[in-house]
């Protein structure tokens, strides 16, 4: 049997938390809207910008089927 692949473009957008409950994993990803435009922008709207967020909960199986190995 062979091994399934993983989706690279899934793979380089997702990171997946490691829990010690595997049932518990998460999938983040880096928030968006930071690439030029900025300057405007308050400080605490930059602050926020580099905390990741978690993928929404529609998404999540999809994510598991791109990523095998990773949940």
């Amino acid at each position: 049997m062979p091994k399934i692949k993983t989706h690279k473009a899934t793979a380089k957008r997702f990171r997946a938390t490691k829990p010690k409950d595997k049932a518990k994993v998460k999938f983040m990803h880096a928030t968006g809207g930071r690439g030029h435009f900025n300057g405007k922008e308050s400080g605490n709207t930059g602050t926020a910008k580099r905390t990741d967020a978690s993928a929404v909960r529609a998404d999540v199986s999809t994510i598991k089927r791109s990523m095998p190995y990773a949940a």
